[in-house]
């Protein structure tokens, strides 16, 4: 039997979510370490995974099929029922995240939206479209990824939002803009390994 994936919106929502967008091409270990990581260190009450249809800054090259990415997620997010997967781009008709932050906004007034990337995504942020509304519609946190610090354009024109790590829980419960920078233990697992030793559908 095909492997069945979520079509439809969730009704009610949880008051504290965060948002992991990405290609999940294809969801890995690592994806759900660092959300497990998330629900405990923001105090959220879910985590969304977002696969995207495709990344405006990525190539489509070595893309799988939307359908295999999320049923690929939805297998791997299965031990943990507080992590949702949601082709939630393709359900709502955007493909910028600023535009999917401001619908989700409309759709979920009573939800509380922590938009979830790692430093890598940080550091060119500001390539993209209408980021500058992307911090003023949901809190931000950062993920540590090694090399990368949290620097940039982006992060100094945030420096002033910055929350500690300490009061990290807080971050789904203070008004945007705000962001905090996450760091925690690395996990190896990596998309572009797995795709290019064709261990895709394990």
């Amino acid at each position: 039997m095909p492997h069945r994936w979520p079509h439809r919106l969730p009704r009610l929502v949880p008051r504290r979510i965060g948002l992991l967008g990405g290609s999940f091409n294809p969801a890995h270990e690592g994806h759900l370490h660092i959300s497990t990581q998330l629900l405990k260190r923001l105090d959220l009450d879910e985590i969304w995974w977002l696969v995207s249809p495709q990344n405006p800054l990525k190539s489509s090259r070595g893309m799988a099929a939307l359908s295999e990415r999320v049923a690929r997620a939805v297998k791997m997010a299965a031990p943990n029922r507080r992590i949702r997967v949601l082709a939630l781009e393709t359900r709502i008709g955007t493909r910028f995240s600023a535009d999917t932050l401001a619908k989700m906004a409309r759709l979920y007034p009573s939800g509380r939206f922590v938009w979830c990337m790692g430093a890598d995504n940080l550091r060119q942020f500001h390539h993209w479209k209408q980021w500058e509304r992307i911090y003023k519609l949901s809190a931000i946190a950062v993920i540590d990824r090694p090399g990368y610090g949290a620097g940039g354009r982006a992060a100094s024109r945030l420096a002033k939002y910055r929350l500690p790590a300490r009061q990290q829980t807080l971050l789904a419960r203070v008004k945007p803009p705000v962001w905090s920078r996450v760091i925690t233990r690395t996990h190896p697992a990596s998309a572009t390994d797995i795709r290019e030793c064709g261990l895709w559908i394990c």
